[in-house]
Parts: C-alpha cells; sequence; structure tokens
C-alpha cells in the first residue's frame, strides 16, 4: 500500500448528502476480486448517459477536474451497503483523499485499508473547502497528514483531528497484515513461550 505524507491535488467538489456505495460503485460492477480496472466505473450512473457518452454536467468529466485526487463531499459519504469495492473504485480512478463531516463507519475503514484518508471535517469548513473546490483547475488543496492541515488555494489552513494508529497507518502505507507483522517478534515470542509452558497444546 502507498504511503500517505502529503497529497497536493485539484479537489472536486460533490455537495451530495448520502452518497451511498451503490453511487461510488455500482452491483453490477462487483463482480470481480480485483483492486483495479474499476476507475472508469466510479460514479458511473452519474458520470455516463444511458447510451454510454459522458455526462459533461458532471463534476469529474469536467475538463478541470478529470485528474482530481481528492474529493469534498456532502455529509454521510459511503452509506449503504459494505462492498469494499467502492474505495477501490476511488483509489484505481485516482483519489487518495475524501472529505465530508460524517462517514458511514464501514466505508470509512476500507478507506484506511486501502490507503485513502477519510478527511472529518466541520460543517463550517466543509464549506470553505467546498468554495475552494468550485475553483476548478485552481481547486488545488494540499492536505498534510504528519501536521494534519489542509492548506486552500489561497493559503488558508484548517486543521483536523485523526486517530493517531490510523494515521500512523497511512503514513506507513500499512495494510492489516503488514501492520500485523510489526509484531511478529512478539507473537514469536508469545507462541515460542505457549510451546514451551504447553506442549500438549
Amino acid at each position: 500500500m502507498d504511503k500517505f505524507t502529503t497529497l497536493t491535488g485539484v479537489a472536486a467538489p460533490l455537495p451530495i448528502i448520502n452518497i451511498d456505495t451503490d453511487m461510488i460503485i455500482p452491483k453490477q460492477y462487483l463482480k470481480t476480486i480485483k483492486r483495479t480496472g474499476l476507475g472508469t466505473a466510479l460514479f458511473s450512473e452519474m458520470r455516463y448517459n444511458e447510451d454510454g457518452t459522458e455526462n459533461p454536467d458532471f463534476v469529474l468529466n469536467k475538463p478541470a477536474y478529470r485528474g482530481a485526487k481528492i474529493v469534498v463531499a456532502g455529509d454521510n459519504f459511503g452509506c449503504g451497503s459494505s462492498r469494499e469495492h467502492a474505495p477501490w473504485a476511488l483509489l484505481d480512478f485516482g483519489i487518495r483523499c475524501v472529505i465530508s463531516t460524517s462517514f458511514a463507519d464501514i466505508f470509512y475503514n476500507n478507506c484506511f485499508k486501502n490507503g485513502i484518508l477519510p478527511l472529518v471535517v466541520t460543517p463550517e469548513q466543509l464549506k470553505l473547502l467546498l468554495d475552494d473546490a468550485e475553483r476548478g483547475s485552481n481547486a488545488t488543496l494540499t492536505v498534510d497528514l504528519e501536521a494534519q492541515t489542509v492548506q486552500g488555494p489561497d493559503g488558508g489552513t484548517i486543521h483536523f483531528d485523526i486517530d493517531p494508529s490510523r494515521k500512523q497507518i497511512l503514513l506507513e502505507g500499512l495494510d492489516d497484515i503488514a501492520g500485523t507483522l510489526k509484531s511478529d517478534p512478539s507473537i514469536t515470542s508469545f507462541e515460542n513461550k505457549m510451546a514451551s509452558d504447553r506442549p500438549w497444546l
């Protein structure tokens, strides 16, 4: 998993409340177990017309936002079913950070497992960031995970809170397995002691 330290990129405004995982990646794309290739299907029901052509009004189809790395979204992002394909699709498109006032728990946890920062801000902070994101190609934000700050295009800075253990997971680029392996010496020591103390097990 790629480390997340500092991210600078265009932020796409998506001020919709209750964006669920079916909107992020519709059910017909859930047959795959690969984490790649889902970027083209991200938000497909909003991105494409019925004939498969792009909807020019959808934010990620606009030239200024095609390379967006950040999404600034409405409240309760990632609600609905628990499909992990949702963060897979975001990551495959190139999104490394989603900013909202709240996230559904399972989606929030899945983001950390896949190297995406789900950043929780206050409603007041979200309004400022949405205003920044509306600037098109000038909608560049810098997210500094170590400093826990987001800097806007005019230099304004907001601070955010994050659980220290989750922060470290992203800074070090650790998935669940890699995180567990960090404790390998302790695990091995425990297993050796158990084998010595209780050889019948």
